[in-house]
């Protein structure tokens, strides 16, 4: 029997055949979430001009070197500025300008006192009229709440490498150099494929041996998360001709993926093989870990094709570990890190396979702890629904004893 693949080659092997997806056009209000195709420079400065930090008064710092609390600095008040005006002109020394917060800073404008650090009652929407003089309370340093041009990113700087995965900073940095469109990579659009007469699709009545399709509603919660877009189709029963035509059905929409769940393993009904020696090739059929060993993939005219187990956490596992990354790859998405080291709370087995086992993780001072979820049997999805982690048991190892260190996938953010 020829041995089962090892999983990081397995990982290799479709990586190295797969090709980020090419770029589409969007508007800037369509792009959270989504990843830019090519470096954002900014063309201008923001913000573009000197402006105050604060309301209060535009001053010469040097007028207020000998201002305090019992003996204000008096300064003549010249202008007032709004936000959204230009200044009228320079500021001379000996005298102030009303200011407010992100209005442009005047010619010779050294600092901007707050205004509670002054005499003035002005507060913040008060339309009273610009007081002739006002008195400084407060010593300040040169530049003291002036927020300078280009402080935030100067003209030419890089807002967002290739890559960037898109979020509200980000959008909001677009908008403020007028990016109303910009170029992204366009979502893989991924068809999720169930087959089996025992399923029933989730607004049918169970009827004695039938069981509802909760693979392709969980794939395709998991494809939307990783920046897909999942289109499922519906269950096809166990015959050649209903398997065959669903397929035909996937090529049709011409999709950037396919992923199958269920007949890829060792059974008198698994009718997948057949349609798929017919309409494609397939890598390989088998895996070395557990939940998932029956696991196929391939090309469908060329389009990248995934058949997972049946078995619900297996589906998902394999997904985890095999069809994230891939989906990554063509969707232009980061493989960011997702392997911690916890100790193990309870006595681990495993069958000499790579073992996922569903864990929970909490910290413990310095350490991570990985507690199992109970039941590890690949049917029981609310294991998976309680997991945090994948704690990876090593091939070639049956037992693992509680107390020892084993690498977890993450499933979730920890805390």
């Amino acid at each position: 029997m020829t041995p089962l693949l090892n999983v990081d080659n397995a990982l290799t092997n479709i990586l190295a055949d797969l090709q980020t997806l090419p770029a589409e056009t969007i508007s800037l209000p369509e792009s959270l979430d989504r990843v830019i195709a090519c470096d954002i420079v900014s063309p201008i400065d923001l913000p573009p001009f000197d402006n105050s930090a604060m309301d209060g008064y535009a001053i010469h710092h040097e007028d207020s070197v000998d201002a305090s609390p019992q003996q204000p600095a008096r300064l003549s008040v010249s202008m007032d500025i709004l936000a959204g005006d230009a200044p009228p002109g320079q500021l001379e020394r000996g005298s102030a300008a009303r200011i407010m917060t992100g209005a442009p800073i005047p010619p010779g404008c050294t600092a901007v006192i707050p205004v509670e650090d002054t005499d003035d009652e002005w507060q913040k929407g008060d339309v009273s009229p610009t007081p002739s003089d006002v008195g400084l309370r407060k010593c300040l340093s040169f530049g003291e709440n002036i927020r300078r041009a280009g402080e935030n990113i100067s003209a030419g700087a890089t807002i967002a490498p290739a890559g960037t995965l898109i979020g509200p900073a980000v959008i909001g940095m677009l908008a403020g150099i007028g990016c109303a469109k910009l170029s992204v990579i366009r979502q893989p659009k991924v068809v999720i494929l169930s087959s089996g007469d025992e399923l029933v699709d989730v607004h049918q009545a169970l009827e004695p041996g039938k069981i509802r399709d909760t693979n392709s509603y969980a794939l395709a919660a998991l494809i939307r998360k990783s920046g897909g877009i999942p289109i499922r189709l519906p269950i096809a029963k166990d015959s050649l001709e209903s398997i065959r035509a669903l397929y035909r059905r996937a090529l049709e929409i011409n999709p950037d993926m396919i992923i199958s769940t269920a007949g890829v393993s060792v059974g008198a009904a698994d009718l997948v093989k057949v349609v798929m020696d017919e309409l494609g090739d397939i890598d390989f059929w088998r895996i070395n870990m557990r939940p998932g060993k029956p696991l196929a993939y391939g090309t469908l005219q060329g389009l990248p094709f995934f058949g997972l187990p049946g078995n619900p956490v297996s589906t998902m596992v394999t997904y985890e570990v095999l069809v994230r990354p891939a989906l990554a790859k063509i969707a232009g998405r980061a493989r960011k890190p997702r392997i911690v080291t916890a100790t193990i709370a309870d006595d681990m087995k495993s069958d000499g396979r790579r073992s996922y086992n569903r864990v929970t993780l909490r910290r413990e001072q310095d350490r991570i702890i990985a507690r199992s979820t109970g039941i590890q049997s690949s049917g029981a999805l609310m294991s998976m629904v309680l997991a945090e982690g994948l704690a990876i048991i090593p091939e070639g190892r049956n037992h693992v004893s509680a107390g020892e260190e084993l690498s977890v996938l993450l499933l979730k953010d920890l805390d």
